[in-house]
């Protein structure tokens, strides 16, 4: 059984050609039918599932779903909504973009699939950083490790120029340490939207990062 219609994403399709405050009130009760409410069954599916690998996953629904409305206060497209629908599922949900956990973003161009340290803050990325010049084997065995590669190619993120001292000699064999984000991820076609293995293709991947992310997150 398929957790979404194919309106789920004609619904964006839509959206996108009328993103604003007035065609989504006209639109509120096919949003809440076809859209928010199957979402938030599937992200409560996708929790159990997660909780079964990782316990201290214990989180709702509405902790780990991102808002659809955009933040447009620094912005200058103005439109005031997203055209999809994301959740990050890990011990702090969306809260806490420290923590390594399963992103995943559906919508009518593609759905997105993340794990990883996307916005880790001064003192976890010096954690992360020593984590890895500690153990260099370890994390290169991870990364280099077959179903990873397969499934997201490498750990990506923005480098930094320089590094403190105490990690430059690691850096010389990992030159991975001068990246300030470590995250990892893979894009797909969005007609898997309402394929019934959708919770499994999820799964696939989560299995492929939670080695990485337990790393990451001791």
């Amino acid at each position: 059984m398929a957790w979404f219609s194919p309106d789920f994403n004609r619904f964006f399709i839509e959206l996108a050609a009328n993103n604003n405050k007035d065609w989504f009130h006209a639109n509120r009760t096919r949003y809440e039918n076809v859209v928010k409410q199957p979402f938030e069954r599937f992200v409560g599916e996708m929790i159990t599932r997660v909780a079964k690998v990782d316990p201290k996953v214990r989180i709702e629904p509405k902790e780990a779903i991102f808002r659809i409305n955009r933040d447009v206060r620094f912005s200058k497209d103005k439109a005031p909504y997203k055209l999809n629908r994301s959740a990050l599922i890990s011990a702090a949900g969306r809260k806490d973009m420290n923590a390594p956990g399963i992103y995943f973003e559906l919508g009518p161009e593609v759905v997105r699939i993340y794990g990883g340290a996307y916005m880790p803050d001064k003192d976890a990325l010096i954690r992360i950083r020593s984590r890895i010049a500690k153990d260099l084997t370890k994390f290169r065995k991870l990364r280099e490790d077959k179903d990873f590669i397969k499934r997201f190619g490498t750990v990506q993120g923005e480098a930094n120029k320089r590094l403190p001292p105490e990690f430059q000699a690691a850096a010389a064999k990992e030159p991975l340490l001068y990246n300030k984000q470590f995250y990892y991820g893979a894009e797909l076609p969005p007609k898997l939207v309402t394929s019934p293995k959708l919770p499994d293709l999820l799964m696939e991947h989560y299995a492929a990062m939670a080695p990485m992310n337990a790393f990451l997150l001791r």
